[in-house]
């Protein structure tokens, strides 16, 4: 299937940035499957609503951090990177409010946000290399894996 390029104005072409969100205080949420599956689909939805392109779809999770390729668009990496991170971490803690808990009642996040305020954002080289890089994450993309259990995805 032929993909033409993005148009704006007097500009076509398109351009991907690799973008990486590092959760606050390096907590190990991601090893949870319900929290994965939440923000994978949480991090979907953000783009719709933004008009914000993703190559394949492809999200990797790690522990405490998650890899995905946007497309730039007419926006620049910080605009990407709040709008994305800002729509994920609140309806993230709408599903799990127990992590908003003082820290004596086991709560991750007490007084703060979700995502560590770096991030890091960078245009591939070879864009091939990089969706494998992100797919061979320590869980891959959350989609494998739901259809892998015959799961759906919290967006689906």
């Amino acid at each position: 299937m032929k993909h033409n390029p993005d148009r704006y104005s007097s500009q076509v072409g398109e351009v991907w940035a690799h973008f990486m969100f590092k959760v606050k205080y390096c907590h190990n949420i991601f090893d949870n499957f319900g929290c994965r599956n939440a923000c994978h689909g949480l991090i979907l939805k953000a783009c719709r609503k933004y008009g914000i392109r993703m190559k394949d779809d492809v999200i990797g999770f790690d522990s405490n951090h998650v890899h995905t390729i946007f497309g730039m668009g007419i926006m620049s990496k910080p605009e990407i990177a709040k709008k994305i991170k800002g729509f994920v971490a609140r309806k993230f803690f709408i599903l799990f409010p127990e992590l908003k808990l003082p820290k004596n009642q086991g709560g991750k996040f007490w007084g703060s946000g979700l995502w560590s305020p770096a991030s890091y954002g960078a245009n591939p080289t070879e864009i091939n290399f990089t969706v494998n890089y992100i797919r061979t994450q320590k869980y891959g993309s959350a989609r494998d894996q739901a259809k892998q259990y015959r799961l759906t995805l919290f967006c689906d």
